[in-house]
């Protein structure tokens, strides 16, 4: 499994976007045990306390619970859940419309791309 990090950003909040992206698409699902902060580190080839960082946002943000004796687990509440993947996906627009806004797009005219491309892919889906 590849990380793919950029080093001219902070390591650690890529961290966390890489681990929430594996949560809420269920490559860790609800209620399964994490590996531990060094098999993960060394995974992604940084510092354990680096990880450490990550795991410890990922907690606070409630993705992630610790068990005394079954260590890290994915959270079982569908609506923390459910409610980050809203939150990144609203994250994830606002990128999409601003970036289109510096090439010189209207939001009326990058939302027509948008439904443009999804008639596109429905259209040859059919085929």
């Amino acid at each position: 499994m590849d990380f793919q990090l950029d080093n001219n950003l902070p390591i650690w909040p890529q961290l966390l976007e890489r681990m929430t992206e594996r949560i809420l698409t269920r490559r860790y699902p609800p209620g399964s045990k994490l590996p531990s902060v060094r098999e993960l580190a060394l995974e992604a080839g940084v510092n354990p306390n680096t990880m450490q960082r990550a795991l410890s946002q990922l907690e606070a943000n409630g993705l992630v619970v610790t068990n005394r004796t079954a260590g890290r687990v994915v959270t079982e509440d569908e609506a923390v859940l459910d409610a980050t993947r809203c939150r990144l996906a609203q994250e994830r627009i606002a990128q999409y419309f601003s970036g289109m806004a510096k090439i010189g797009y209207a939001e009326d005219d990058a939302a027509a791309l948008i439904a443009e491309r999804k008639e596109q892919k429905n259209g040859s889906e059919s085929d």
